[in-house]
């Protein structure tokens, strides 16, 4: 059974003067026919504003930020699959020399995920352990008890081995620290974000937020694990996917900027309810 899903956001930043701004905020080209409303995304004030696709396949936004306050905003309905992130504890490792072109650049460090620095560590904790879906299940059990979580712990420019010697982090520290075991590993780990609400698990408190997770390559597909709550959920919306955060910043200016508001909503809903954002 499929579940509905309203998410969107409303997002303002300030600029000194005008800057050229690129947003990824809204569902992935892949779930395009998975859309069932949309308000559309509004631009406060009315700019000039296109999208294109990323080399990763994500849509892009790019705009001119005027100077001052300018306001982003979107409201969707979205129909996906009602069933958790599918796992198949079954899975195996593929040889480098059989892993698919697409996959195999995964392998590779990134801004964010220092596989040289993080090569010998990874050997030693998961070296012995049985290949495959046991491994990967080592590493995500691994990282989810290494960490703390904790909002006040967010710093933009923590990478996987910082995060791994301070043990705390949010969910991109998360994602980014098993992103580079698992391709120390030689196991392909790409970075996804997007939306994940509190549905069939016990409703969160905290501000809504957008989610970082992982996707792993084993045998012929990737498999979706999610560090920071390590276990599967219902109702993940991708937006990107790329090696690490810096391939697919929420928002990314090219001058300073100030978040001057931020409000992100991820509910189960109805179609039949479905009023205008306030």
């Amino acid at each position: 059974m499929n579940v509905l899903i309203r998410l969107g956001y409303e997002i303002e930043i300030t600029c000194g003067q005008p800057t050229e701004v690129i947003a990824l905020l809204d569902p992935h080209p892949d779930l395009a026919g998975n859309m069932v409303r949309s308000s559309g995304v509004q631009i406060e004030p009315s700019v000039p504003n296109r999208t294109y696709i990323d080399p990763y396949g994500n849509s892009c936004l790019r705009l001119t930020a005027p100077a001052g306050a300018m306001r982003l905003s979107r409201d969707s309905l979205v129909e996906v699959e009602g069933r958790p992130d599918q796992w198949d504890e079954t899975a195996q490792e593929c040889s480098v020399s059989d892993l698919p072109d697409e996959a195999l650049g995964y392998l590779l460090a990134s801004r964010y995920c220092e596989t040289d620095l993080m090569m010998a560590q990874a050997w030693e904790l998961f070296g012995n352990v049985a290949p495959g879906w046991t491994r990967v299940r080592a590493i995500f059990d691994y990282v989810n008890s290494h960490l703390t979580f904790g909002y006040e712990h967010a710093r933009a420019t923590r990478t996987a081995a910082e995060a791994w010697r301070e043990r705390v982090g949010v969910c991109r520290d998360f994602a980014h620290l098993a992103i580079t075991l698992c391709r120390c590993m030689n196991i392909p780990a790409r970075y996804a974000n997007g939306y994940l609400g509190d549905i069939g698990v016990a409703p969160n408190p905290a501000p809504m937020d957008f989610n970082a997770w992982c996707e792993i390559w084993l045998e012929d597909r990737w498999f979706t694990l999610d560090a920071r709550h390590n276990e599967p959920r219902i109702g993940r919306v991708v937006i990107a996917r790329g090696r690490d955060a810096t391939d697919i910043p929420l928002i990314h200016s090219f001058g300073p900027h100030q978040l001057t508001m931020f409000r992100v909503w991820t509910d189960e809903a109805h179609e039949a309810g479905f009023p205008a954002l306030q």
